[in-house]
């Protein structure tokens, strides 16, 4: 790798870790938050579900303003906004301000991790790329074992508004570092699609309003119903709009390459699980075997610590052996491994039997992240990098939403929060699902090309008649 590579890949992997961290860490204050700020559980649910709607909404927005206003310039903005909306989640003096500074923080988020992967494509060729993104899934895997670490002892030691304040200084060095050090880069310059971005900003809402607020409202609530309604009228309005515009904001073709099609699909499942996993495991943790924050983030390390090592043995790997087999056997692993944790959990269970799970599980994902992101990254020409990775960051937001509400839907259905054993109960029935989802990932990447060849190319690996007619 050249300097400017080496400086592409550390500070859009850090950036990414930003992001990824401070979702997690707060996930470990809520109930200190709830207590300290007298919210209900309806306002604290919705300092989770503000940050995840902004999030998911504007990530395609971000991606078209990159291509088109320059992507170091947006990495920039957005570290920058999530910067100073973390400030204002610190002094907020009530709930109220609380969930529209996480809203903000969403939005910051938003115009971050698009754009870094952006960059990351348009910095590192075919062949390096997959490399470079096995560091930049360790290193945002980093959040995983440190999240819920960081959150405990923070909260424990000092006070819930500093897993904000943390934010502020790095992300102040990070955006000076990201001006100084990455050269500006764009995508193609021709006219924004106006109509195509509305239409994917409304059905985004509406999809992901309905999926964080189902379980709350109730899935065949008036509420409910005509937001997942809307958001599938709008996606279809979209489908339609990007047929015939002249200038697409995602062009369809790009869905007739099987690595763009199908890394796509595995990711939505992927982190449908994943997210799924992390949520309960660590209330598991604290709610059904009686530990503390800091407790339960100590004995997630195990989990967390195998995504730094493994993404960067497969990242080096992909280009001999090619997506597939690992994104197949990574999700494969992890859904033996949720089986497995759902077979011997019990309230009065050792934490020693759980190790050996917890580690094979984030071993499968650890697998599998960088095995879908180099595929549909690699499946596009440079020019649709952009429009690659918006799209990469939506379905693993929307397959996130999706995830958590089908988990909470089986677990309210099995089991409660009245007792250890209720909590187990619903537990087991969740965590099951939670395997039942990382299957239907190892199906979606089953339909990824297998190995690849020194003698073909990738586009004709995708497009086989491409190569006939070449």
């Amino acid at each position: 790798m050249s300097t400017n590579q080496r400086w592409v890949l550390g500070l859009t992997a850090a950036a990414s870790l930003l992001v990824v961290l401070d979702a997690l860490v707060v996930s470990t204050a809520l109930s200190t938050i709830r207590l300290d700020l007298h919210a209900s559980a309806a306002e604290l649910e919705w300092t989770v579900n503000a940050y995840a709607l902004s999030f998911a909404v504007l990530l395609m927005t971000a991606a078209v303003l990159g291509d088109r206003l320059g992507r170091r310039r947006i990495l920039t903005t957005g570290i920058g906004v999530f910067a100073a909306a973390s400030a204002g989640c610190a002094l907020a003096p009530g709930i109220g301000w609380l969930i529209a500074f996480r809203a903000l923080q969403g939005a910051g988020a938003a115009l971050v991790m698009p754009v870094a992967l952006a960059l990351l494509g348009a910095t590192f060729s075919a062949e390096l790329r997959p490399r470079a993104l096995g560091v930049f899934g360790a290193v945002s895997g980093l959040s995983v074992p440190l999240g819920p670490l960081l959150g405990g002892a923070v909260v424990e030691g000092i006070s819930w508004p500093w897993i904000f304040w943390l934010n502020l200084p790095a992300g102040l060095v990070l955006a000076v570092l990201v001006r100084l050090r990455i050269e500006e880069s764009h995508g193609p310059r021709g006219a924004i699609d106006l109509p195509g971005l509305a239409l994917v900003t409304g059905a985004a809402l509406g999809i992901v309003w309905g999926l964080v607020r189902g379980n709350a409202a109730g899935w065949g609530s008036p509420e409910v119903l005509a937001a997942l309604i809307a958001g599938a009228l709008l996606t279809g309005g979209f489908v339609v709009r990007e047929r015939v515009a002249a200038a697409p904001m995602l062009p369809l073709r790009l869905f007739a390459s099987r690595r763009f099609s199908a890394g796509n699909g595995a990711a939505f499942f992927h982190w449908g699980s994943t997210f799924g996993a992390v949520f309960f495991m660590s209330q598991f943790l604290q709610t059904g075997l009686g530990n503390g924050p800091l407790g339960a983030g100590l004995r997630l390390m195990p989990w967390g610590a195998t995504t730094i090592i493994v993404p960067q043995v497969v990242g080096r790997l992909i280009g001999r052996l090619g997506e597939q087999r690992f994104v197949v056997g990574g999700m494969a692993l992890h859904a033996a491994a949720m089986v497995w944790i759902a077979v011997i959990a019990a309230p009065d269970v050792a934490y020693a039997r759980l190790v050996v799970p917890l580690v094979l599980s984030g071993a499968g994902v650890a697998m599998s992240l960088p095995a879908t992101q180099s595929a549909v990254l690699g499946a596009v020409e440079p020019a649709d990098i952009g429009r690659a990775s918006g799209t990469f960051s939506t379905l693993r937001q929307l397959g996130g939403a999706f995830g958590v509400a089908v988990l909470v839907a089986v677990f309210g259905r099995a089991g409660g929060y009245g007792s250890p054993q209720a909590f187990t109960d619903g537990f087991v029935a969740a965590i099951a699902a939670c395997a039942g989802l990382a299957v239907a990932a190892a199906l979606a990447g089953a339909a990824l090309p297998g190995r690849r060849t020194e003698t073909t190319s990738q586009t004709e690996q995708d497009h086989p008649t491409l190569g006939e007619a070449t």
